[in-house]
Parts: C-alpha cells; sequence; structure tokens
C-alpha cells in the first residue's frame, strides 16, 4: 500500500480549514496515494468550549465529513479521517471525537469515538481537560480494507497498550493513531509509545499528527507537535514528517506483519497470571 499522510496545522474556523485539506489530498492522490490519512480534529482544533458549540456540527450535517467523502470518491482512493470534532447531542452537551474509514465510493466502513480521553496537566502553563468537552467512546473498532486491517485509535490512546492487544488480537495488522500531540509529551514520548506500540503487535503504526501553532478567533493559540510517524512492525520508523505541515508518501508491504510476528511470536505467548 502507498499511504498518503497528511500532515496539518488547522485553525478553530472548519470553513478555512477545508480547502487546504481537500488540496493536500488531491496531491497526495495525484502522487500515488491508495489511501490517505489525516490527524485528529482535522476539522477544528479549540481550547473554546464555546466556540467548538459555535463551528461543530452533527456527523449528518458536517461539510468536512461530506466533503472529503466526496473527494475520496472523486480520487478512487481508501481515506483514513484521523477524526473530527462532532456535535452529538448528547444532554450534557459534550461533542464526539470520531474517526471514520470512508471506503473509495465515498461510503463510511467504519467509526470509532476515542475511548481514553487527555485530563492532564503537562505544564504549570499548560492543561487539558477534554472530558470537559468530549464524551468518551466505549467499543474498540477494526476495519477491513483490501491493503489489511486496520486497528483504530486517536491520540491519547496511545498509552494504553491493552487496546492495541486487543485490536491485534482481532486480527490488526495496521494500527492508525492520528493525534494532535502536545509538543512536550511529544518531545518526550512520541517517538518512544508509538515505536512500542508496532513492537508489542507486530503491526504497522499510521500516525498522522497535527503540527505547529493553531490560530483562534479568540486569540488563545494551541501547538502541536507535528512529526507524522509511519513505524514499522519490528519497530523501525519508516517516515517522519518532522514539522512542517505537507503531504508525506510511504509504501508498506503487509508481508513484514508476518515476518516480523514470526521473528518474536510475543502475541501467541500470552499467559494469564493471577495477583498481585
Amino acid at each position: 500500500m502507498r499511504a498518503g499522510l497528511l500532515q496539518l496545522n488547522v485553525s478553530d474556523d472548519p470553513r478555512q480549514n477545508l480547502p487546504v485539506t481537500l488540496d493536500y489530498l488531491a496531491e497526495a492522490a495525484a502522487q500515488g496515494a491508495q489511501m490517505v490519512f489525516t490527524p485528529e480534529v482535522t476539522n477544528c482544533v479549540s481550547l473554546s468550549r464555546a466556540r467548538q458549540r459555535t463551528v461543530l456540527q452533527d456527523e449528518a450535517d458536517d461539510p468536512t465529513l461530506a466533503a472529503l467523502r466526496e473527494a475520496a470518491a472523486t480520487h478512487g482512493i481508501w481515506l483514513s479521517i484521523g477524526s473530527l470534532g462532532l456535535q452529538t447531542g448528547d444532554p450534557d452537551g459534550r461533542f464526539a471525537n470520531r474517526s471514520f474509514v470512508i471506503d473509495p465510493s465515498g461510503e463510511i466502513t467504519a467509526r470509532y469515538d476515542k475511548i481514553h480521553m487527555f485530563d492532564v496537566q503537562v505544564t504549570e502553563t499548560e492543561t487539558f481537560r477534554e472530558s470537559e468537552g468530549y464524551r468518551p467512546g466505549s467499543t474498540a473498532v477494526c476495519a477491513d480494507t483490501p491493503f489489511g486491517r486496520f486497528g483504530l485509535s486517536i491520540c491519547y490512546d496511545v498509552r494504553f497498550p491493552q487496546l492495541y492487544q486487543a485490536l491485534a488480537d482481532n486480527g490488526a495488522e495496521i494500527l492508525t493513531v492520528p493525534a494532535a500531540f502536545s509538543p512536550v509529551t511529544g518531545a518526550a514520548h512520541w517517538h518512544s509509545l508509538l515505536r512500542a506500540r508496532a513492537i508489542e503487535t507486530g503491526c504497522f503504526v499510521v500516525a498522522a499528527a497535527q503540527t505547529g501553532e493553531h490560530d483562534s478567533a479568540d486569540g488563545k493559540t494551541r501547538r502541536t507537535f507535528g512529526h507524522s510517524l509511519v513505524v514499522g512492525p519490528w519497530g523501525d520508523v519508516i517516515l517522519d514528517a518532522g514539522d512542517a505541515p505537507g503531504v508525506y508518501l510511504c509504501d508498506m508491504y503487509l508481508q513484514q506483519v508476518a515476518d516480523a510476528r514470526r521473528r518474536v511470536p510475543s502475541m501467541t505467548h500470552k499467559r494469564r497470571f493471577d495477583g498481585p
């Protein structure tokens, strides 16, 4: 599979972001990408719940989702939308952080709502309470494509290896980890976590990321780490996109999954144990 990763620097205005994303997608398709991957919150990066309530839409009405589905059909490619922020109609007003897999006819073949919420204090000045704005999902999801079986996840999920073990046990060969990672935790943990998830499962890991300083209407900017990665099932970094927005291409060979699992068949060596 030739994968095209879109490394984005989106603002809190979905209408402003969409043309750039569509241009990048067309560029990836023109370069031979058979499946394109976008980052977490492809439509809107915002720290303001009030702003999100203003600009986010329900899934059925979301213009970013509709346009990306149409683009996948136009270019005849598979598309992994890392996630979109979406209204849900929940009584508490919280949104969904939802990933989609789109087939070459533009149909949605899988949805996944982020399970683990990023509720952390990274530094004295950088605090996140994702669960205040987003309701967590509760279901792990795999998606079948002609290129292999994908296990879906989003960003902070990467710190919970049991999710990836479950996805691999269900037949996943490629794990998606779209992200909008903090620069502080990204510099410390991004490469290590993604390589670990690949090594533990013998899967490819594809992680399209947001990057740079993100504009917002209220002037409260957010920064993300970038460094979209593709990691091979042996734990080797095949692609590191650095910190510039753009389109990044990578060829992946599924046989490497079988090879890695044959060399170190740890997935078949699991044992139940008591305690502690």
